[in-house]
């Protein structure tokens, strides 16, 4: 049970950074123009997408952390 718990963590973990990592590039690819336009961008919706993916992983690997925890426990 530990095993899937360990391996379920480190695929949230991969998950979370590859989040925080397309993130930074979809702010990186920001414009100006998309900054002083009116509305949201593209590009800022991805951000904001990936922000939420990147939040739902890491709360993903705090369950899985606590479940080890727990079982470890017993």
């Amino acid at each position: 049970m530990s095993t899937l718990l360990v391996v379920l963590l480190i695929v949230a973990v991969i998950a979370t950074v590859v989040a925080l990592v397309r993130g930074i590039i979809a702010f990186l690819k920001t414009s100006e123009e998309d900054l002083k336009g009116d509305g949201p961008s593209p590009s800022s919706e991805k951000q904001n997408r990936m922000m939420m993916m990147r939040i739902l992983f890491q709360a993903l690997a705090v369950i899985v952390v606590v479940l080890l925890l727990l079982v470890s426990r017993g």
